[in-house]
């Protein structure tokens, strides 16, 4: 009837017009996955935080082991996430742009960094010298990337927004599991008579041995869900409404003469920071640390990144490069919202991540020696708090959307926030390394929000189109602060807090808490 109405439309309406009725009329609706198809999606994260979880409570541990000084852990981490950096919104742009028939577009993504990740793992614990670890971590996260990434889009695309909260909160529910049995592994495998000791400069066999059963678990987990799931073939994103025609054109916004004024500004600061850097300590008694470098550098770079996309703006040259730096000019404004509160919850994370096992040993088993067996005690024992956190936070994501049913998702995630900033700074006043799990509880109510709500938020908030390439650059602000927690906080822990690692997690915990309050500025559509 309404169709019949519209083709006789008086004259007044042009034929335009009726046509986008009629286009909209043809419109599908995304249908609800069942529970059991939603699960199947979520499998792969499995892998994906088992990985996560070896290399976070174990890593820190194994640049100790050899060899490296409590101050510069920070700063092996970096180079990880660096590349994370520049993979992330690369791998979103391409997967965006893929479709290679049955495989789709986000699973040949998946299974290439689940097979790059695997053998990773399988060589990290065998590494003899400090450079080589610090080599096989950047491995490792990169290829972790190249599979999570898609992972975030695949939810967005395969899911109406009213199914998106219960997506991501299966990931979190499978991250949780994984991160559980991940951070157990040691302490379980040292139950069972494998030794957790080892001659100064080798890495335990409990260790070696869980990181090869994550490699796995990693293969396996992935593999179930390529071939598990299916993905919308172009034609029914366009019945869906979601791509158009038009998406598969490159519109470049920003003109060049932006990139250039751009580029030429961040260059010049970076430049003016880096010599104002090397000569101050070039002739100061207590020069400021080297890491401080990588923040400089990284301003610069990406002002020479903003000149190099004004040159080719100039020559009108259109590629994926200079698409995924106009992408950066244009963040929707959730999305801007979302990325101050990640970069602060994040930054607490990385904060417990790498310090929790040097700040528990020095301030509860009175020791900075790694080879001690009181410190590989402890490492063990921060395995297991890890893996508390982890199965809170899966039970927890049960939880979250009946909360943000109730109350909205930026109400669930301040909430979930503040209970993790409180867990961390809890730390401090706990001397009983057994009443650190109650701690624990609040961090994972907050890490199984971190895992869902934000994104769930998001991917509300996107362009169907350039799901990949939003989600790639919104992983900058995981990044980004993972790189000033690598490069600010042996700084802190070294010279502010006189190498107390316990009050770089008090630190992480204040900064949780503030990007609590900055949820109030979100609004929930």
């Amino acid at each position: 009837m309404c169709t019949f109405y519209i083709l006789f439309l008086p004259s007044i309406f042009n034929l335009e017009v009726k046509r986008l009725f009629m286009s909209i009329l043809q419109l599908r609706q995304k249908p609800r996955l069942t529970l059991l198809q939603i699960i199947n999606m979520s499998v792969g994260f499995f892998g994906i935080q088992f990985a996560f979880g070896l290399q976070n409570a174990n890593v820190s541990r194994i640049f100790q082991t050899l060899g490296a000084e409590i101050e510069s852990i920070p700063i092996l981490w970096i180079a990880a996430p660096l590349t994370g950096l520049i993979i992330q919104p690369i791998i979103g742009h391409m997967s965006d742009k893929t479709w290679m028939g049955r495989l789709g577009r986000r699973r040949p993504y998946f299974m290439a960094g689940a097979i790059f990740a695997s053998l990773a793992l399988f060589v990290f614990p065998g590494v003899k010298v400090l450079w080589m670890a610090a080599v096989m971590l950047w491995v490792l996260d990169a290829s972790i990337n190249i599979s999570m990434e898609p992972f975030r889009a695949f939810v967005g695309d395969m899911l109406p927004d009213s199914q998106r909260t219960t997506g991501f909160a299966a990931q979190s529910f499978f991250i949780g599991i994984g991160a559980v049995i991940s951070s157990l592994l040691p302490y379980i495998l040292t139950y069972f008579g494998i030794a957790n000791e080892a001659p100064a400069g080798v890495i335990p066999d409990s260790v070696r041995i869980s990181f090869i059963i994550g490699a796995i678990v990693y293969i396996l987990a992935i593999t179930y869900t390529v071939g598990t799931t299916r993905e919308y073939s172009p034609d029914e994103m366009k019945a869906f409404g979601e791509i158009h025609e038009d998406h598969t054109k490159v519109n470049i916004k920003t003109p060049a003469v932006s990139f250039l004024n751009r580029g030429f500004i961040w260059s010049l600061i970076g430049v003016v920071l880096i010599a104002a850097l090397y000569f101050y300590n070039r002739n100061a008694v207590k020069p400021l640390e080297k890491e401080l470098y990588v923040l400089t550098g990284g301003i610069t770079i990406y002002g020479i990144l903003q000149l190099i996309a004004g040159l080719m703006g100039k020559k009108d040259m259109k590629n994926g490069f200079i698409e995924v730096m106009d992408d950066l000019n244009f963040l929707p404004a959730t999305m801007k919202k979302l990325a101050v509160v990640q970069f602060f919850s994040w930054f607490a994370l990385f904060a417990m991540w790498i310090y929790t096992t040097a700040a528990l040993a020095q301030h509860i088993a009175g020791t900075t020696d790694p080879t001690s067996k009181e410190y590989n005690d402890m490492g063990n024992w921060v395995g297991v708090l890890f893996a508390f956190y982890n199965g809170f936070a899966a039970l927890f994501a049960f939880l979250l959307p009946v909360l943000a049913k109730k109350f909205s998702r930026p109400a669930t995630h301040m909430i979930a926030l503040i209970a993790g900033g409180i867990g961390l700074i809890s730390f401090y006043f706990f001397k009983d390394e057994n009443l650190l799990i109650i701690s624990m509880a609040g961090v994972g109510l907050a890490w199984s929000s971190i895992l869902a709500m934000p994104y769930s938020m998001l991917t509300q908030a996107l362009p169907a189109n350039k799901m990949g390439v939003y989600m790639g650059i919104f992983n900058f602000f995981i990044v980004i602060p993972q790189i000033l927690a690598a490069t600010l906080l042996g700084i802190f822990t070294k010279h502010l807090f006189n190498g107390n690692a316990i009050f770089t997690i008090v630190l992480g915990g204040c900064s949780m808490i503030l990007a609590a309050f900055l949820t109030l500025r979100i609004k929930d559509k």
